[in-house]
């Protein structure tokens, strides 16, 4: 159940990242401005070096398209349950293959691990990880203070 709720709250983060790419916001950010807030806010944070950086961000964000395109395949399967008359049958199916995209997606996080203990130290992974939650935190309370409100499917 942790590792669901985990599951859940990784990829609502991501979501809102992406959502941010999404011109949800007044203001609109290109992917390639939105990445290099988030390096250069990770980089800080996580006091990497530009060799570091250099070696690290290619998989990281290569990590996040991965991600990306399995989140967007599991949202895919939840707006399949807005349809009208679908069936406990169908519910049913659309939760088991949206969780077994959500498992892929740990799954996934655990492969790019591996990677990234070859190119940075444990410790600055655990710091990356701490970055990427505050600049995701800080990221959406930007939303609300500039009135990003809701965004309706």
């Amino acid at each position: 159940m942790k590792k669901i709720v985990i599951a859940w709250l990784l990829m609502s983060l991501y979501a809102a990242c992406a959502w941010a790419t999404d011109g949800c916001c007044q203001q609109r950010m290109s992917e390639e401005e939105f990445r290099a807030k988030q390096k250069a806010f990770i980089m800080e944070v996580a006091g990497l070096t530009e060799e570091e950086a250099a070696k690290f961000f290619p998989v990281y964000f290569e990590l996040q398209d991965r991600k990306k395109q399995l989140n967007d395949e599991a949202w895919k399967l939840l707006r399949q349950g807005k349809e009208e008359n679908v069936s406990e049958e169908r519910y049913a199916e659309i939760l088991e293959q949206f969780h077994d995209a959500r498992i892929a997606v740990d799954r996934l996080e655990k492969t790019y691990f591996e990677k990234f203990r070859k190119l940075i130290s444990c410790k600055k992974l655990y710091q990356v990880k701490k970055a990427e939650m505050h600049f995701q935190r800080n990221l959406v309370k930007g939303m609300h203070k500039k009135g990003g409100g809701k965004k309706g499917d």
